[in-house]
């Protein structure tokens, strides 16, 4: 192999990361549902592959919380339980809110500039309703906050965090009036990172991600 073909392959996902990172589309977007059985032989036959790198896509998933193997029954998506909720919740809204509290010291004109321009999207996709484009743009406003912070380790316990509640977390904002009050939230929460208050912005973010809660806890009441 020559080096301009090995520099390819190096570069390259490997396969069974091309096939977690389209399972793990399916699990957020409820193609593949919590609690659902996956059936490895339709999968690997739909993605023309072996079952060797799809298992492996599968452990991937496993030790991200998205799926349960069980022994000798296969793979599960992860149902994600009330108790999981109110566990997991407080531990992210301590730790993004330092994030907020860290990146209001820390940020520049260019940094608070960027946060502007991403609040800017949110505000056009709750006006045009778009729970999903806001969902999105929402996920990179709290990704610049923690790449603000600068907190390698910080970031790592969020991102390990956030994988687990993506499983429920968009489907708080199909609830009426969450969409609004989300917003209503974000601008607050900029307002004080502009205002290079670091002690409000963490408590807003830190409420925020509990309002986030309450919603999904309204929701499945209304099931």
């Amino acid at each position: 192999m020559n080096a301009r073909a090995e520099s390819k392959s190096l570069a390259s996902p490997a396969l069974y990361q091309q096939v977690a990172e389209r399972l793990r589309s399916r699990i957020f977007a409820h193609e593949l549902a919590p609690g659902a059985w996956i059936d490895e032989s339709v999968l690997a036959e739909e993605f023309g592959i072996s079952r060797t790198p799809l298992r492996e896509a599968l452990k991937v998933l496993a030790s991200e919380g998205l799926v349960q193997l069980k022994p000798r029954r296969g793979a599960y998506v992860t149902a994600v339980s009330e108790q999981d909720l109110d566990e997991i919740y407080p531990v992210i809204a301590l730790l993004e809110g330092h994030c907020a509290r860290a990146a209001a010291s820390r940020a520049s004109d260019a940094d608070l500039a960027r946060l502007k321009a991403i609040h800017a999207k949110l505000e056009r996709h709750a006006a045009s309703g778009d729970a999903d484009r806001f969902f999105e743009v929402n996920q990179d406003f709290h990704l610049a906050l923690q790449e603000l912070a600068g907190n390698r380790w910080l970031k790592q316990l969020i991102d390990d965090s956030r994988q687990f509640i993506k499983l429920t977390r968009r489907d708080s904002l199909n609830l009426e009036g969450r969409l609004k009050q989300s917003l209503a939230e974000h601008r607050a929460l900029l307002d004080a990172i502009l205002a290079r208050n670091a002690v409000e912005a963490e408590r807003l973010m830190h409420a925020h991600l509990l309002s986030g809660r309450a919603a999904l806890s309204k929701l499945h009441t209304a099931d």
